[in-house]
Protein backbone atom coordinates (compact mmCIF):
# COMPACT_ATOMS: atom_id res chain seq x y z
CA UNK A 1 0.00 0.00 0.00
CA UNK A 2 1.31 3.45 -0.92
CA UNK A 3 0.41 5.36 2.24
CA UNK A 4 1.83 8.70 1.00
CA UNK A 5 -0.13 8.53 -2.26
CA UNK A 6 -3.34 7.67 -0.42
CA UNK A 7 -2.77 10.52 2.01
CA UNK A 8 -2.30 12.99 -0.88
CA UNK A 9 -5.47 11.68 -2.53
CA UNK A 10 -7.47 12.08 0.66
CA UNK A 11 -6.20 15.63 1.09
CA UNK A 12 -7.17 16.49 -2.47
CA UNK A 13 -10.64 15.02 -1.94
CA UNK A 14 -11.02 17.00 1.28
CA UNK A 15 -9.99 20.25 -0.43
CA UNK A 16 -12.37 19.66 -3.35
CA UNK A 17 -15.19 18.78 -0.97
CA UNK A 18 -14.59 21.92 1.06
CA UNK A 19 -14.61 24.05 -2.09
CA UNK A 20 -17.83 22.42 -3.24
CA UNK A 21 -19.53 22.86 0.11
CA UNK A 22 -18.52 26.52 0.19
CA UNK A 23 -20.61 27.22 -2.92
CA UNK A 24 -23.21 24.45 -2.63
CA UNK A 25 -26.84 25.24 -1.98
CA UNK A 26 -28.52 24.49 1.31
CA UNK A 27 -32.05 24.69 2.63
CA UNK A 28 -32.90 28.15 3.91
CA UNK A 29 -33.93 28.28 7.56
CA UNK A 30 -36.77 30.27 9.10
CA UNK A 31 -34.21 32.49 10.83
CA UNK A 32 -32.51 33.24 7.50
CA UNK A 33 -35.87 34.07 5.92
CA UNK A 34 -36.62 36.50 8.73
CA UNK A 35 -33.22 38.17 8.35
CA UNK A 36 -33.74 38.47 4.59
CA UNK A 37 -37.34 39.67 4.35
CA UNK A 38 -38.26 40.93 7.83
CA UNK A 39 -35.11 42.71 9.06
CA UNK A 40 -37.11 44.96 11.43
CA UNK A 41 -39.02 42.17 13.13
CA UNK A 42 -37.02 42.65 16.32
CA UNK A 43 -36.94 46.44 16.17
CA UNK A 44 -36.16 49.41 13.98
CA UNK A 45 -32.56 50.49 13.30
CA UNK A 46 -30.99 53.33 15.29
CA UNK A 47 -27.92 55.53 15.09
CA UNK A 48 -26.52 57.83 17.81
CA UNK A 49 -28.03 61.30 17.57
CA UNK A 50 -30.34 60.48 14.66
CA UNK A 51 -34.03 61.27 15.17
CA UNK A 52 -37.08 61.45 12.93
CA UNK A 53 -37.93 65.05 12.10
CA UNK A 54 -34.35 66.30 12.05
CA UNK A 55 -32.57 67.59 8.94
CA UNK A 56 -29.02 66.61 8.04
CA UNK A 57 -27.15 69.47 6.40
CA UNK A 58 -23.62 70.75 6.04
CA UNK A 59 -23.56 71.92 9.67
CA UNK A 60 -24.09 68.45 11.17
CA UNK A 61 -23.31 65.96 8.39
CA UNK A 62 -19.91 65.01 9.86
CA UNK A 63 -21.76 63.37 12.74
CA UNK A 64 -23.58 61.08 10.31
CA UNK A 65 -20.89 60.39 7.72
CA UNK A 66 -20.96 56.63 8.33
CA UNK A 67 -24.64 56.30 7.37
CA UNK A 68 -24.45 58.28 4.12
CA UNK A 69 -22.89 57.25 0.80
CA UNK A 70 -19.58 58.97 -0.08
CA UNK A 71 -21.16 60.94 -2.95
CA UNK A 72 -24.10 62.13 -0.88
CA UNK A 73 -21.82 63.07 2.00
CA UNK A 74 -19.86 65.22 -0.46
CA UNK A 75 -23.05 66.81 -1.80
CA UNK A 76 -24.35 67.67 1.67
CA UNK A 77 -20.96 68.95 2.83
CA UNK A 78 -20.77 71.27 -0.18
CA UNK A 79 -24.32 72.55 0.26
CA UNK A 80 -25.96 70.80 -2.67
CA UNK A 81 -28.65 69.11 -0.62
CA UNK A 82 -30.09 68.31 2.79
CA UNK A 83 -31.67 65.10 4.11
CA UNK A 84 -34.94 65.32 6.08
CA UNK A 85 -35.14 62.23 8.31
CA UNK A 86 -38.37 60.27 8.85
CA UNK A 87 -39.30 57.10 10.75
CA UNK A 88 -38.26 53.78 9.25
CA UNK A 89 -41.12 51.64 7.99
CA UNK A 90 -41.32 47.97 7.11
CA UNK A 91 -42.00 47.14 3.43
CA UNK A 92 -42.61 43.40 3.06
CA UNK A 93 -42.32 41.95 -0.43
CA UNK A 94 -45.15 39.87 -1.97
CA UNK A 95 -45.86 36.57 -0.23
CA UNK A 96 -45.50 34.76 -3.55
CA UNK A 97 -41.91 35.99 -3.94
CA UNK A 98 -41.01 35.09 -0.36
CA UNK A 99 -42.56 31.64 -0.73
CA UNK A 100 -40.71 31.07 -4.03
CA UNK A 101 -37.47 31.92 -2.21
CA UNK A 102 -38.15 29.41 0.54
CA UNK A 103 -39.06 26.66 -1.90
CA UNK A 104 -36.16 27.14 -4.31
CA UNK A 105 -33.13 28.57 -2.48
CA UNK A 106 -31.75 25.10 -1.77
CA UNK A 107 -31.41 24.53 -5.52
CA UNK A 108 -29.18 27.55 -6.20
CA UNK A 109 -25.37 27.59 -6.29
CA UNK A 110 -22.55 29.36 -8.08
CA UNK A 111 -20.33 27.79 -10.69
CA UNK A 112 -19.00 29.76 -13.63
CA UNK A 113 -22.34 31.55 -13.34
CA UNK A 114 -25.52 30.91 -11.33
CA UNK A 115 -26.91 27.38 -11.40
CA UNK A 116 -30.25 25.91 -10.39
CA UNK A 117 -32.13 29.18 -10.03
CA UNK A 118 -35.93 28.88 -10.29
CA UNK A 119 -37.61 31.90 -8.68
CA UNK A 120 -37.47 34.20 -5.65
CA UNK A 121 -34.27 35.57 -4.09
CA UNK A 122 -31.37 33.33 -5.15
CA UNK A 123 -29.24 33.80 -2.02
CA UNK A 124 -31.38 34.85 0.97
CA UNK A 125 -28.64 34.09 3.51
CA UNK A 126 -26.86 37.09 4.99
CA UNK A 127 -23.59 37.92 3.20
CA UNK A 128 -20.39 36.98 4.99
CA UNK A 129 -16.98 38.63 4.76
CA UNK A 130 -15.44 35.15 4.77
CA UNK A 131 -17.27 34.24 1.56
CA UNK A 132 -15.17 35.37 -1.46
CA UNK A 133 -18.29 35.35 -3.66
CA UNK A 134 -20.59 37.24 -1.27
CA UNK A 135 -20.54 40.36 -3.47
CA UNK A 136 -21.43 38.31 -6.54
CA UNK A 137 -24.35 36.71 -4.69
CA UNK A 138 -25.68 40.15 -3.79
CA UNK A 139 -25.45 41.15 -7.46
CA UNK A 140 -27.54 38.09 -8.38
CA UNK A 141 -30.05 39.00 -5.69
CA UNK A 142 -30.48 42.39 -7.30
CA UNK A 143 -30.72 41.00 -10.83
CA UNK A 144 -33.42 38.53 -9.82
CA UNK A 145 -35.10 40.93 -7.42
CA UNK A 146 -38.43 42.71 -7.65
CA UNK A 147 -37.54 46.00 -9.29
CA UNK A 148 -40.93 46.78 -10.88
CA UNK A 149 -42.08 43.23 -10.20
CA UNK A 150 -42.97 41.01 -13.15
CA UNK A 151 -43.85 44.02 -15.27
CA UNK A 152 -44.70 47.71 -15.07
CA UNK A 153 -45.05 50.96 -16.98
CA UNK A 154 -43.68 54.39 -16.16
CA UNK A 155 -45.69 57.11 -17.90
CA UNK A 156 -45.21 59.98 -17.95
CA UNK A 157 -41.52 59.76 -17.13
CA UNK A 158 -39.75 63.13 -17.17
CA UNK A 159 -36.01 63.69 -17.36
CA UNK A 160 -34.79 67.26 -16.94
CA UNK A 161 -31.22 68.22 -17.78
CA UNK A 162 -30.11 70.98 -15.42
CA UNK A 163 -27.13 73.28 -15.15
CA UNK A 164 -26.71 73.02 -11.40
CA UNK A 165 -24.67 76.21 -11.17
CA UNK A 166 -27.50 78.35 -12.55
CA UNK A 167 -30.56 76.14 -12.14
CA UNK A 168 -31.30 76.53 -15.84
CA UNK A 169 -33.25 73.64 -17.34
CA UNK A 170 -31.51 72.82 -20.60
CA UNK A 171 -33.96 70.22 -21.84
CA UNK A 172 -36.98 68.22 -20.69
CA UNK A 173 -37.68 64.80 -22.20
CA UNK A 174 -40.96 62.99 -21.70
CA UNK A 175 -40.67 59.20 -21.91
CA UNK A 176 -42.74 56.06 -21.72
CA UNK A 177 -40.84 53.14 -20.11
CA UNK A 178 -41.91 49.48 -19.91
CA UNK A 179 -40.34 46.54 -18.07
CA UNK A 180 -41.21 42.87 -18.40
CA UNK A 181 -39.81 39.69 -16.87
CA UNK A 182 -40.12 36.80 -19.31
CA UNK A 183 -38.85 34.24 -16.79
CA UNK A 184 -38.90 33.53 -13.04
CA UNK A 185 -42.21 35.30 -12.56
CA UNK A 186 -43.96 35.02 -9.20
CA UNK A 187 -46.87 37.51 -9.16
CA UNK A 188 -48.58 37.95 -12.52
CA UNK A 189 -49.71 35.13 -14.84
CA UNK A 190 -48.26 33.40 -16.68
CA UNK A 191 -46.15 31.92 -13.88
CA UNK A 192 -43.26 31.10 -13.93
CA UNK A 193 -42.44 31.93 -17.58
CA UNK A 194 -43.91 33.61 -20.64
CA UNK A 195 -43.99 31.21 -23.58
CA UNK A 196 -43.04 30.86 -26.31
CA UNK A 197 -39.63 32.36 -25.60
CA UNK A 198 -37.29 30.75 -28.14
CA UNK A 199 -34.47 33.26 -27.51
CA UNK A 200 -34.55 32.57 -23.76
CA UNK A 201 -34.93 36.23 -22.82
CA UNK A 202 -34.97 36.96 -19.12
CA UNK A 203 -36.07 40.62 -19.16
CA UNK A 204 -37.08 43.30 -21.60
CA UNK A 205 -36.92 47.10 -21.34
CA UNK A 206 -38.74 49.27 -23.87
CA UNK A 207 -38.40 53.06 -23.99
CA UNK A 208 -40.22 55.57 -26.19
CA UNK A 209 -39.72 59.34 -26.34
CA UNK A 210 -42.97 61.31 -26.46
CA UNK A 211 -41.50 64.85 -26.33
CA UNK A 212 -39.74 67.07 -27.49
CA UNK A 213 -40.49 67.08 -31.19
CA UNK A 214 -36.90 66.59 -32.39
CA UNK A 215 -36.63 63.33 -30.42
CA UNK A 216 -40.26 62.21 -30.67
CA UNK A 217 -40.66 58.48 -31.33
CA UNK A 218 -37.03 57.68 -30.59
CA UNK A 219 -37.22 54.16 -29.14
CA UNK A 220 -34.87 51.89 -27.24
CA UNK A 221 -35.26 48.15 -26.76
CA UNK A 222 -33.03 46.12 -24.43
CA UNK A 223 -33.31 42.34 -24.45
CA UNK A 224 -31.47 40.71 -21.56
CA UNK A 225 -30.87 36.99 -21.87
CA UNK A 226 -31.25 34.31 -19.22
CA UNK A 227 -27.65 33.28 -19.94
CA UNK A 228 -25.64 35.96 -18.12
CA UNK A 229 -22.58 35.18 -20.24
CA UNK A 230 -24.50 36.25 -23.35
CA UNK A 231 -24.48 39.98 -23.99
CA UNK A 232 -27.81 41.79 -24.00
CA UNK A 233 -29.10 43.03 -27.33
CA UNK A 234 -29.91 46.74 -27.53
CA UNK A 235 -31.68 48.41 -30.46
CA UNK A 236 -32.30 52.09 -31.10
CA UNK A 237 -34.98 53.44 -33.42
CA UNK A 238 -34.47 57.04 -34.51
CA UNK A 239 -37.78 58.52 -35.59
CA UNK A 240 -36.29 61.11 -37.91
CA UNK A 241 -34.29 58.41 -39.73
CA UNK A 242 -37.09 55.83 -39.57
CA UNK A 243 -34.71 52.95 -39.12
CA UNK A 244 -33.57 50.54 -36.41
CA UNK A 245 -29.91 50.13 -35.57
CA UNK A 246 -28.29 47.73 -33.19
CA UNK A 247 -26.18 49.38 -30.52
CA UNK A 248 -22.58 48.34 -30.18
CA UNK A 249 -21.53 47.09 -26.75
CA UNK A 250 -19.62 50.27 -25.93
CA UNK A 251 -22.62 52.50 -26.57
CA UNK A 252 -24.35 51.26 -23.43
CA UNK A 253 -21.72 53.21 -21.48
CA UNK A 254 -22.19 56.43 -23.48
CA UNK A 255 -24.41 59.27 -22.31
CA UNK A 256 -28.01 58.35 -23.21
CA UNK A 257 -29.64 61.14 -25.23
CA UNK A 258 -27.31 63.71 -23.69
CA UNK A 259 -28.27 62.95 -20.09
CA UNK A 260 -26.05 62.20 -17.10
CA UNK A 261 -27.06 58.53 -17.37
CA UNK A 262 -25.71 55.77 -19.52
CA UNK A 263 -27.87 52.77 -20.39
CA UNK A 264 -25.83 50.74 -17.91
CA UNK A 265 -27.05 53.08 -15.15
CA UNK A 266 -30.74 52.28 -15.65
CA UNK A 267 -32.39 51.00 -12.45
CA UNK A 268 -29.13 51.51 -10.54
CA UNK A 269 -27.25 48.97 -12.64
CA UNK A 270 -28.39 47.51 -15.93
CA UNK A 271 -25.49 45.31 -16.99
CA UNK A 272 -24.66 41.65 -16.65
CA UNK A 273 -23.41 40.28 -13.37
CA UNK A 274 -20.42 38.94 -15.30
CA UNK A 275 -19.48 42.43 -16.54
CA UNK A 276 -18.18 43.36 -13.09
CA UNK A 277 -16.07 41.96 -10.30
CA UNK A 278 -18.16 42.21 -7.15
CA UNK A 279 -16.92 42.64 -3.59
CA UNK A 280 -19.04 42.64 -0.44
CA UNK A 281 -17.90 45.52 1.79
CA UNK A 282 -20.17 45.43 4.84
CA UNK A 283 -23.69 45.27 6.23
CA UNK A 284 -24.77 48.32 8.21
CA UNK A 285 -27.54 50.83 8.78
CA UNK A 286 -27.64 53.76 6.35
CA UNK A 287 -29.99 56.53 5.31
CA UNK A 288 -31.97 55.61 2.20
CA UNK A 289 -34.50 57.63 0.13
CA UNK A 290 -37.63 55.68 1.13
CA UNK A 291 -40.98 57.36 1.78
CA UNK A 292 -44.77 57.32 1.40
CA UNK A 293 -45.61 59.31 -1.74
CA UNK A 294 -49.09 60.40 -0.64
CA UNK A 295 -47.73 61.73 2.66
CA UNK A 296 -45.18 64.10 1.09
CA UNK A 297 -45.72 67.79 1.77
CA UNK A 298 -44.42 69.26 -1.49
CA UNK A 299 -44.95 68.25 -5.09
CA UNK A 300 -43.75 69.44 -8.48
CA UNK A 301 -45.60 72.59 -9.58
CA UNK A 302 -45.24 72.06 -13.35
CA UNK A 303 -46.19 68.43 -13.95
CA UNK A 304 -49.89 67.65 -13.52
CA UNK A 305 -52.07 64.67 -14.39
CA UNK A 306 -55.82 64.64 -15.16
CA UNK A 307 -56.51 62.20 -12.32
CA UNK A 308 -54.83 64.47 -9.80
CA UNK A 309 -51.61 62.46 -9.43
CA UNK A 310 -48.85 64.69 -8.13
CA UNK A 311 -45.18 64.28 -9.02
CA UNK A 312 -42.37 64.59 -6.49
CA UNK A 313 -40.90 68.08 -6.28
CA UNK A 314 -37.21 68.98 -6.32
CA UNK A 315 -35.02 71.15 -4.16
CA UNK A 316 -31.37 71.93 -3.33
CA UNK A 317 -28.71 73.32 -5.61
CA UNK A 318 -30.14 73.74 -9.11
CA UNK A 319 -33.29 71.89 -7.95
CA UNK A 320 -31.33 68.69 -8.60
CA UNK A 321 -32.47 66.57 -5.64
CA UNK A 322 -35.93 65.13 -4.94
CA UNK A 323 -37.80 66.89 -2.12
CA UNK A 324 -38.45 63.74 -0.10
CA UNK A 325 -37.78 62.20 3.31
CA UNK A 326 -35.11 59.58 4.03
CA UNK A 327 -35.03 56.82 6.63
CA UNK A 328 -32.46 54.64 8.34
CA UNK A 329 -32.47 51.14 6.84
CA UNK A 330 -30.38 47.99 6.89
CA UNK A 331 -28.17 47.88 3.79
CA UNK A 332 -25.51 45.71 2.20
CA UNK A 333 -22.68 47.76 0.71
CA UNK A 334 -21.16 46.18 -2.39
CA UNK A 335 -18.42 47.36 -4.72
CA UNK A 336 -18.49 46.61 -8.43
CA UNK A 337 -15.46 47.06 -10.69
CA UNK A 338 -15.84 46.69 -14.49
CA UNK A 339 -14.01 43.78 -16.07
CA UNK A 340 -13.45 45.84 -19.23
CA UNK A 341 -10.30 47.96 -18.76
CA UNK A 342 -11.71 50.51 -21.23
CA UNK A 343 -14.84 51.17 -19.21
CA UNK A 344 -15.44 54.88 -18.41
CA UNK A 345 -15.75 54.25 -14.66
CA UNK A 346 -13.40 52.56 -12.21
CA UNK A 347 -16.06 51.32 -9.79
CA UNK A 348 -19.54 51.64 -8.36
CA UNK A 349 -20.21 51.65 -4.63
CA UNK A 350 -23.78 50.42 -4.31
CA UNK A 351 -25.99 50.49 -1.23
CA UNK A 352 -28.42 47.58 -1.57
CA UNK A 353 -31.43 47.75 0.70
CA UNK A 354 -31.35 44.49 2.64
CA UNK A 355 -35.12 44.00 2.61
CA UNK A 356 -35.88 45.12 -0.96
CA UNK A 357 -32.48 44.33 -2.55
CA UNK A 358 -32.44 47.37 -4.84
CA UNK A 359 -29.66 49.98 -5.17
CA UNK A 360 -31.36 53.21 -4.12
CA UNK A 361 -28.05 54.95 -3.45
CA UNK A 362 -24.79 54.69 -5.37
CA UNK A 363 -21.47 56.49 -5.78
CA UNK A 364 -19.85 56.26 -9.21
CA UNK A 365 -16.08 56.84 -9.53
CA UNK A 366 -14.19 57.99 -12.61
CA UNK A 367 -11.19 56.17 -14.04
CA UNK A 368 -8.87 58.09 -11.72
CA UNK A 369 -10.77 56.77 -8.72
CA UNK A 370 -12.38 60.13 -7.87
CA UNK A 371 -16.08 60.64 -7.15
CA UNK A 372 -17.81 61.42 -10.43
CA UNK A 373 -21.55 60.97 -9.96
CA UNK A 374 -24.12 60.33 -7.29
CA UNK A 375 -27.12 58.19 -8.13
CA UNK A 376 -30.29 57.92 -6.08
CA UNK A 377 -33.68 56.34 -6.69
CA UNK A 378 -36.44 57.23 -4.25
CA UNK A 379 -38.56 54.24 -3.28
CA UNK A 380 -42.24 54.75 -2.47
CA UNK A 381 -44.43 52.36 -0.47
CA UNK A 382 -47.02 50.92 -2.91
CA UNK A 383 -49.90 51.26 -0.43
CA UNK A 384 -49.47 55.05 -0.33
CA UNK A 385 -49.44 55.70 -4.05
CA UNK A 386 -51.78 55.18 -7.02
CA UNK A 387 -54.74 52.87 -6.31
CA UNK A 388 -53.54 50.32 -8.88
CA UNK A 389 -50.29 49.82 -6.93
CA UNK A 390 -51.94 49.27 -3.55
CA UNK A 391 -51.50 45.75 -2.25
CA UNK A 392 -48.96 44.81 -4.94
CA UNK A 393 -46.09 44.57 -2.47
CA UNK A 394 -43.78 46.08 -5.12
CA UNK A 395 -41.68 49.04 -3.88
CA UNK A 396 -41.96 51.77 -6.51
CA UNK A 397 -39.26 53.87 -8.14
CA UNK A 398 -40.81 57.28 -7.59
CA UNK A 399 -38.09 59.92 -7.89
CA UNK A 400 -34.48 60.04 -8.93
CA UNK A 401 -31.42 62.11 -9.53
CA UNK A 402 -28.03 61.65 -11.15
CA UNK A 403 -25.64 64.43 -10.20
CA UNK A 404 -22.31 64.92 -11.95
CA UNK A 405 -20.34 66.57 -9.16
CA UNK A 406 -17.39 67.29 -11.45
CA UNK A 407 -19.30 69.28 -14.07
CA UNK A 408 -22.00 70.80 -11.83
CA UNK A 409 -24.75 69.16 -13.85
CA UNK A 410 -27.65 66.87 -13.08
CA UNK A 411 -30.49 64.87 -14.56
CA UNK A 412 -33.61 65.16 -12.38
CA UNK A 413 -35.95 62.19 -12.83
CA UNK A 414 -39.70 62.24 -12.19
CA UNK A 415 -41.84 59.07 -12.20
CA UNK A 416 -45.42 57.94 -12.44
CA UNK A 417 -45.19 54.17 -12.15
CA UNK A 418 -47.95 51.57 -12.40
CA UNK A 419 -47.81 47.84 -11.70
CA UNK A 420 -50.18 46.98 -14.53
CA UNK A 421 -49.61 43.75 -16.54
CA UNK A 422 -52.22 44.79 -19.11
CA UNK A 423 -49.99 47.66 -20.26
CA UNK A 424 -46.96 45.41 -20.79
CA UNK A 425 -47.74 42.85 -23.52
CA UNK A 426 -44.75 40.78 -24.60
CA UNK A 427 -45.18 42.01 -28.19
CA UNK A 428 -43.78 45.46 -27.40
CA UNK A 429 -40.43 43.93 -26.44
CA UNK A 430 -39.71 42.71 -29.97
CA UNK A 431 -37.65 44.47 -32.65
CA UNK A 432 -40.63 44.44 -35.03
CA UNK A 433 -42.49 46.73 -32.62
CA UNK A 434 -39.87 49.46 -33.08
CA UNK A 435 -40.54 49.69 -36.79
CA UNK A 436 -44.26 49.90 -36.23
CA UNK A 437 -44.14 52.40 -33.40
CA UNK A 438 -44.67 55.60 -35.43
Amino acid sequence: MNIKANTRTLKMVAVCAAAFLAQAAHAVTDAEMDDAFFPYKKGLPTYPGLKAGMVINKSNVDQFKDIISPAHFKLIKEGWMEIPVAETFDMPLPKSFIEATKQNADKVKLGTTIEGYVAGRPFPQQPSASDPRAGEKLAWNFKYGLNWGDGAIIYPFYWRYINASTGAIERTIKFEFHFLNFMHRTSNPPIPNITPNPSQLYRGTYVKVMEPLDLKNTQLLIQAYEDDLKRSDAYLYLGFQRRVRRLATGQTTDSFLGSDLMIEDFEGYNGRVSDYKWKFIETKNALMPYYKHNDLKKFHPDFKEPDGYKFVGFTGKGNCTPDITWQLRKVHVVEGRPVDAGHPISKRLIYLDAQIMTPSMSTIYDRKGEIWKSFQIGKAHPDFHLPINKGSGIPLDDSGSVIDVQSNHCTAITFRGEIDPAKNPATIFQVQNLRGGD
